[in-house]
């Protein structure tokens, strides 16, 4: 389908949609500190959870934007999706317990889900295969770089004012963005195409899709990336604070590590082309199952003074690079794997898709960031954990694939 907008605009827009999220989310690392001596002194640790119940709410709020986009139009559920993330932000700026300040942000996910999912099912109206797939790694570049900028802006607002004026930042930028989509995005999805919001129609395209074993198995992996990268988030704030002492320079390291790890987006759109997004996919599991317990062991050596602080925190530097690096190359190539098939229903197969693996991932990621225990040990110990099982459910999706699809067509 033909759109208006230029292709580097139209970019930089979904980029711009998908960014929200990283943003809401690595904005408040530095604020967490705070936060917690505010509003939970009796236990700090609950203060991660301030990121986790973003990311649950996006999750529970992906299930429902992409039917209504299907149903309304993708431009009005973006549009209302930003109104209800920016009110959100204005609760949680003023709350004065961490349990309002919990529900502001499930509130504030659901509202960015509007942006995200919706700007999937945008890219999908407009691309298709792997022509998506470079499209979606050119956006997963921004989502990858936003967090090297994103920890050292909080860091600034935080000192000059509060955690607390965060969030009017997260509301200037949602301000910004929808106005951009009012004005500029034209409507994607035409009346003809449009779905009624039926439950049974709900209820067929959802079994549809669970009955299909490569979009099944993609939703699965994804769950299992998506818990490595929220794991990470969850207790790197933390590790650089408690354990290795460097909370001053968390910001300055974080955007280190993310301006490295972004440059994930650019190699998987250079190389999706060429060899496929199941051939990445695995590449990079296998990587990080390897570097996973490499890192376990080197925690257990720091532990038994086996090796020094500063190459122990060197080794956690190259490991979380790794961790960030297998984000762009996995995320944007399992969500465009779940979503060719599935392409007669975009809208609810990304808010299907979005929704379980977001679901999924934060749950197993909220028990291991609560499990930190002042080492990175139980954090790469999931991680290796998750990298595995990944590794084995994809490789019964290329099974499930090559029965399904001539060897000549595979992705």
């Amino acid at each position: 389908m033909p759109h208006a907008m230029p292709r580097t605009e139209f970019i930089a827009l979904m980029a711009m949609l998908a960014a929200t999220v990283a943003l809401s989310i690595d904005a408040m690392l530095p604020a967490l500190p705070q936060i917690g001596q505010e509003l939970t002194p009796d236990n700090i640790n609950k203060a991660q959870l301030i990121l986790t119940t973003f990311v649950l709410g996006m999750g529970l709020g992906t299930f429902f934007t992409g039917p209504l986009s299907d149903t309304f139009g993708r431009k009005p559920v973006m549009l209302w999706g930003a109104v209800l993330y920016t009110v959100s932000a204005f609760i949680a700026s003023r709350a004065e317990s961490l349990e309002v300040l919990l529900i502001a942000r499930i509130f504030q996910g659901i509202g960015a889900a509007g942006p995200r999912v919706v700007a999937m099912a945008v890219v999908r109206d407009l691309y298709m295969g792997r022509g998506m797939a470079q499209i979606v790694s050119f956006i997963m570049i921004i989502f990858t770089l936003v967090p090297a900028i994103a920890p050292l802006l909080g860091s600034f607002v935080i000192d000059a004012y509060s955690w607390r004026a965060v969030f009017y930042g997260f509301m200037i930028f949602s301000v910004i963005s929808a106005l951009w989509v009012g004005l500029r995005l034209p409507e994607t999805l035409p009346r003809d195409r449009r779905r009624p919001f039926r439950a049974a129609a709900l209820r067929s395209a959802v079994a549809e899709m669970f009955t299909h074993p490569v979009v099944r198995l993609s939703i699965a992996v994804q769950g299992l990336c998506f818990a490595m990268l929220f794991s990470m988030l969850s207790s790197v704030q933390q590790i650089y604070d408690i354990t290795f002492g460097r909370a001053d320079t968390f910001a300055l390291w974080f955007g280190f590590i993310a301006i490295v790890a972004g440059s994930s987006g650019f190699l998987n759109a250079s190389l999706v082309m060429r060899l496929g997004m199941m051939f990445l996919v695995r590449a990079m599991l296998m990587a990080q199952v390897c570097l996973s317990a490499f890192m376990v062991l080197a925690g257990y050596a720091a532990s038994a003074g086996h090796i020094s602080d500063t190459l122990f925190f060197a080794f956690f530097v190259i490991w979380q690079i790794s961790v960030f690096f297998q984000a762009g190359m996995t995320l944007g190539n399992l969500a465009a794997i779940a979503q060719e098939p599935m392409g007669h229903i975009a809208g609810m197969a990304a808010s299907v898709i979005g929704s379980v693996a977001t679901v999924v991932g934060v749950t197993l990621a909220i028990p291991v960031g609560l499990m930190f225990d002042g080492t990175p040990v139980p954090l790469a110990s999931a991680i290796f954990l998750e990298a595995a099982l990944a590794l084995m459910l994809m490789r019964l999706m290329m099974q499930a694939e090559m029965q399904l699809t001539p060897p000549a067509a595979m992705n």
